[in-house]
């Protein structure tokens, strides 16, 4: 297999939410995309290669699935719960400012959230995922939020989670996993291409 035969993970995060536009942390909180957002998921058709993907992925949550549907992919998409958004618990709807006055030197990354999920637990998550990718063959497509792709990256390199706190993501931002020369070196080949690139 040459090198461009290997398969290559497109990540695509969600359109613009009223708090992603605010800072708040928005996990299971099932926000719409605003108008903005919908404008930046449909510049996601233009960015994405018209397949065939031999999978396409999508949260459940309807950020994602809308960002999947107005990119052109809904049909084709598969709801998978490993898809979703860190469970932030008691920190849903703060912003990092808030939760730092109440904890200072919290980092997500590092220390989970109370009453949600801990690092842990997203990062099995991250795991199932990363297994499903590499016993495919063929490019594949998902469509989720900011702080689990980034803790997917993080994974498909085979990186402590805590890697993942170095990987920012703006909204509607189109990223590739892959591999180098072969399936044993995985990569990042694109990162973070934001809309109307």
């Amino acid at each position: 297999m040459s090198v461009g035969d290997l398969p290559r993970i497109y990540l695509a995060r969600h359109g613009e939410t009223e708090w992603s536009r605010s800072g708040q942390h928005t996990g299971m909180t099932d926000l719409p995309l605003t108008e903005q957002g919908e404008r930046e998921a449909r510049l996601l058709a233009d960015r994405l290669p018209r397949g065939p993907f031999a999978l396409v992925l999508t949260s459940p949550l309807q950020r994602a699935r809308r960002s999947c549907e107005l990119a052109g992919f809904g049909e084709v998409a598969a709801v998978d719960t490993d898809l979703l958004e860190w469970d932030y618990g008691d920190y849903e709807g703060l912003r990092t400012a808030e939760i730092l006055a109440q904890r200072p030197g919290w980092n997500i990354f590092h220390d989970g959230c109370p009453a949600g999920e801990s690092v842990a637990d997203v990062a099995r998550r991250a795991d199932r995922v990363v297994a499903r990718l590499r016993a495919m063959d063929g490019d594949a497509l998902l469509f989720s939020s900011g702080h689990f792709l980034r803790m997917l990256a993080a994974r498909w390199l085979g990186q402590p989670p805590a890697m993942g706190g170095l990987l920012f993501l703006g909204t509607a931002s189109l990223s590739v996993l892959g591999f180098d020369h072969h399936r044993g070196e995985p990569v990042i080949r694109l990162w973070n291409e934001p809309p109307g690139s």
